[in-house]
């Protein structure tokens, strides 16, 4: 038997304190968003074409609408774990980047059925999402030493993805009418595990101080989705007008498309998306955060990006047109959900309330109750109005100055009740 063999024997076999072969290296200078991981997102790309095609293709009805949000929360569940995962496993490894690129392969065939979802492909949907959501856990569970603390938090992931599993597939085997009365508890037990810590009998439940996020790679990662999420919009936008034709109404409804664009992502990314990831980053409980304001908040994002996207498509096909109310409720309410959800997480990772998203959501109530006397284009001049307005005030009122004031709402999130108790500092 060769020395070297023995040496790597012993590297590849965990001992107490040691960090496992196949994680990532916590030394402190931060981990960087790597080519695989953005090669998986592609995935997810088509899976947010898919779901906005589907509200198209349902003609706005409100089954469609409502489909799709149940499955849109599906998709970006199985994101959001691998992310989780990604941020404590290196895909440098070759292990892990084959349960990676099976993972990939399972999301993709998921979002190819989500059309059909509720009909035809329900085995193919339901049986893609379980083998992901559980084929990962237990595979970064099996690559985890016995005394890497995290194997009893994958353990206990494995236990509740492999419950709500069963329901997931027994779900796909009833008829249609009867379907949601099971895919409903199934995603409810996948949302509710991580606040009641995947207690499982036999191994307690996990803390938020045991998921030793790298806060600033988490934040990274988000941010990488959310620019593809709004980079989906403006590829069906510049589908639909190139389909349509470039008339001169066409090319105007496109510029405008794409200004709502710009000032949502100007509205996250100018301010509260660097100052979250210092914040996360320097956090004495990071797996808090993450848990609360991306896990959970960053969802209503994601859903007002469809909305708009959907939105856009409407405002090509038929620029000089008035809107249905379905097509109201898009084009309005896409940017709404977007701010509410915005504001949510700057309010939980930078402790500042913005009472200036607040007149910006009622501002675009009113024009969502005027709405079915304006054309899609004057709507949508609107929207694009008020949210540009919105990305004014906010770049002068927070830009850097000299001075005592310089970023005063700027604070970081303090302590949590509990974590005074625990002793443990603010963000």
């Amino acid at each position: 038997m060769s020395k070297a063999w023995v040496w790597t024997r012993r590297r590849s076999t965990s001992a107490p304190g040691d960090r496992s072969r196949h994680l990532r290296p916590r030394d402190g200078t931060g981990q960087r968003t790597t080519a695989f991981e953005l090669l998986f997102d592609l995935v997810y790309v088509f899976a947010v074409t898919q779901l906005s095609h589907l509200v198209i293709n349902g003609q706005l009805r409100a089954d469609a609408i409502a489909r799709a949000a149940f499955l849109l929360v599906v998709v970006w569940w199985a994101w959001i774990y691998t992310t989780w995962m990604v941020n404590w496993f290196d895909p440098g490894s070759a292990t892990v980047r084959a349960v990676l690129s099976g993972t990939a392969l399972a999301s993709l065939l998921m979002s190819a059925a989500i059309p059909n979802a509720f009909t035809d492909h329900a085995i193919l949907f339901a049986g893609a999402y379980v083998l992901l959501q559980v084929g990962r856990n237990l595979s970064a569970a099996l690559m985890l030493g016995r005394h890497e603390p995290l194997r009893p938090v994958y353990v206990r992931n494995t236990a509740w993805t492999a419950a709500a599993g069963c329901l997931w597939i027994a779900g796909a085997f009833v008829g249609s009418s009867g379907r949601i009365a099971l895919w409903g508890p199934a995603l409810a037990v996948d949302l509710l595990a991580p606040l009641a810590g995947y207690r499982t009998p036999g191994l307690g439940r996990s803390r938020t101080e045991d998921w030793d996020v790298e806060g600033g790679h988490f934040a990274d990662r988000f941010q990488a989705f959310l620019i593809i999420a709004l980079g989906e919009s403006i590829v069906v936008t510049g589908a639909t007008a190139s389909n349509r034709g470039l008339s001169p109404m066409v090319s105007l409804a496109l510029g405008v498309a794409f200004l709502v664009t710009g000032a949502l992502w100007w509205l996250y990314f100018d301010e509260v998306a660097d100052h979250a990831q210092q914040n996360i980053a320097q956090s004495a409980n990071p797996g808090r955060l993450a848990r609360d304001a991306y896990t959970y908040l960053h969802l209503p994002i994601v859903a007002g990006i469809i909305m708009v996207a959907v939105a856009d498509d409407l405002l090509i096909s038929h620029p000089d047109r008035s809107l249905s109310g379905a097509g109201v409720v898009m084009t309005v309410g896409g940017p709404a959900v977007y701010l509410a959800g915005e504001a949510l997480v700057r309010l939980r990772m930078i402790s500042s309330f913005s009472p200036q998203r607040l007149l910006a959501v009622l501002a675009l109530a009113l024009l969502g109750w005027l709405g079915h006397e304006l054309s899609a284009l004057a709507m949508s001049g609107g929207v694009a109005a008020i949210l540009i307005a919105l990305t004014v005030w906010d770049h002068e009122r927070f830009r850097p100055r000299s001075g005592p004031f310089a970023w005063k709402r700027l604070r970081p999130a303090g302590p949590t009740g509990a974590e005074r108790k625990a002793g443990l500092r603010g963000p």
